[in-house]
Order: C-alpha cells, then sequence, then structure tokens
C-alpha cells in the first residue's frame, strides 16, 4: 500500500516503522513544515493516510483527506465535537473515514470488558463508579478519547448516569474520569467499582505506542475500497 502519514510525531514515526516492517510505502510525511506537499497528492498517489497529529488539526485534516477522496484512519482525540460533521462529509462524497479513540486491539476488547460489568453491576445500587486515566506529560487532551470511550460505556450500561465529568466529584447521575498526567506513561486506564465492603476493578496498561500503532496501519489495510464511517468494533468485529 501507498501509506501518507498526517502528523509525523512520535506516534506517526512508530506508525511508519510498523507499516514499513509490513511492506507498505510511506509516500509522504506530512506535518506543519510541508502542509503544501499534501495538497499535490492524488489518488492515484495514496492508498490511504493515517492521521495523527493535534486536536486542533484534525478536524481540517480529515475534512480535507474526505474532499480528495483519500481513504483515511484517524487516531486523534479531543475534536469530538467536530466528529459528525466529518462523518456526514464521508457518506455525502462516498468516502471512507476510520476514527477510533484507540487502536489497541486490547484497549478495544477492554472497552467490551467494561461495558458488560456495567451491565452486570447495575442493579447493585451499593457500589460507586469512578474511572481513571494516566497518561504522559506531552499528551494534549483531557481527559483522554480512551477515557471518553470508557464512560459513555459506563452511561450506557448503568442506570441513573446521564454524563461524565473530568477531576471533579461527581453528582449521583455523573460518572467521574480522574484526569493524570506523569512522566512517559503510554497509557492506563482504569475503573473502579467501590461500596462499603468490597472492590472490583479492571484495567488496561499499554506498555509502548507499538499496540496504539499496529491497529492504525491494519485499520489502514482494511479500509481501503470501503466506502463510509468505520471504527475498530467493525474491524474486529466486536
Amino acid at each position: 500500500m501507498n501509506i501518507v502519514l498526517l502528523g509525523y510525531g512520535k506516534m506517526g514515526k512508530v506508525i511508519e516503522k510498523i507499516a514499513l516492517d509490513r511492506g507498505h510505502n510511506i509516500v509522504a510525511r506530512i506535518d506543519v513544515n510541508n502542509r503544501q506537499d499534501f495538497e499535490a497528492l492524488t489518488t492515484a498517489q495514496v492508498d490511504a493516510v493515517i492521521e495523527f497529529s493535534h486536536p486542533s488539526s484534525a478536524f481540517e485534516n480529515v475534512k480535507a483527506c474526505i474532499n480528495k477522496g483519500f481513504p483515511v484512519v484517524c487516531g486523534t482525540t479531543g475534536w469530538l465535537e467536530n466528529k459528525p460533521e466529518v462523518e456526514a462529509l464521508a457518506l455525502e462524497k462516498e468516502g471512507a473515514f476510520f476514527w477510533s479513540s484507540n487502536y489497541s486491539i486490547g484497549v478495544n476488547i477492554f472497552f467490551q470488558l467494561n461495558k458488560m460489568l456495567a451491565k452486570l453491576i447495575s442493579p447493585q445500587k451499593q457500589y460507586s463508579v469512578s474511572t481513571t486515566e494516566i497518561h504522559h506529560t506531552e499528551k494534549k487532551d483531557s481527559p483522554s478519547g480512551t477515557a471518553i470511550t470508557i464512560a459513555e460505556g459506563l452511561i450506557e450500561n448503568l442506570e441513573g448516569k446521564s454524563k461524565w465529568i473530568n477531576n471533579e466529584i461527581p453528582a449521583q447521575d455523573e460518572v467521574a474520569i480522574w484526569s493524570a498526567r506523569e512522566g512517559k506513561v503510554p497509557g492506563t486506564h482504569i475503573v473502579k467499582y467501590i461500596s462499603d465492603i468490597d472492590q472490583i476493578e479492571i484495567s488496561h496498561v499499554a506498555h509502548g505506542r507499538e499496540g496504539f500503532a499496529l491497529g492504525a496501519v491494519v485499520a489502514a489495510e482494511w479500509i481501503v475500497g470501503k466506502k463510509g464511517v468505520f471504527g475498530m468494533n467493525d474491524l474486529l468485529a466486536l
């Protein structure tokens, strides 16, 4: 495949290594310094774009990909208020847009486990729930997109929960996300249920960026030739 990397920070470099190891060709590495190179690319040169940039850039980046007819796999978080507009554009243009808050296969299994556990615990009103996310100090958005996906799974399956809040004491109908930024932590997510007599906890701890990068490259391989809006549940048939 001919892949464009839109955003060439630490994550982009790990994605590049994995893509090359899997036999793909990187036709362009685009960042703020060479945006004009992206504008010159055509569908004859590009099979898919992998976008890991910055929350302030992702919306325009993804729209540009769709308007140019490039299938795009986006892993940037922190811009979800604009995601419905991008999805509508992808459908209007008969393009292909793939987004996930987290491309790790393990995390996506964790998302499903989180929902199952919440459904089991929902009738047990003695438990209070919270979720914690810890990331490296360079992460721009807070809470993480992964933590938001986890919280949304809780809200969907816990009776009486209607919204999440970040780093605040929750009201009865709220799910608390506690966010921390420490050193070089790739990503840790914890869901905790506490009652007066016991505690139940599930967690996912990433050991590096490679799991996220591999999932993004696999998503780019999978999306070629497809039209529509997709996510990891489609890729993994979860």
